[in-house]
């Protein structure tokens, strides 16, 4: 049986390694040329989100709620994402 200590290692993991790969491809692979601000960028997003789901799961007792909270979190963080990539809705802090 897994212990709340446990999951939240587990969400907390996630960005984590995916910082780790951007690293990674980063040092390894052409063309990947992300900043200093970039890396702290996306560790904020990455980890912010990863804070509001834990806190969701401590907070919110019906699971079902618990999932639909964190689907919509993570949705955010993919459209945020999206935005400041390729700037989808045009916003004015999109990439250049």
């Amino acid at each position: 049986m897994t212990t709340q200590k446990q999951i939240t290692l587990a969400i907390f993991a996630v960005p984590a390694l995916l910082m780790a790969a951007a690293f990674l491809g980063n040092l390894f692979i052409e063309g990947w040329n992300w900043s200093r601000f970039d890396f702290i960028l996306a560790a904020i997003l990455l980890f912010g989100t990863a804070g509001l789901i834990s806190l969701v799961r401590a907070i919110v007792k019906n699971s079902n709620y618990k999932i639909l909270i964190s689907f919509l979190i993570v949705v955010i963080l993919i459209l945020v994402w999206m935005e400041l990539a390729v700037g989808l809705f045009g916003t004015p802090f999109a990439g250049s």
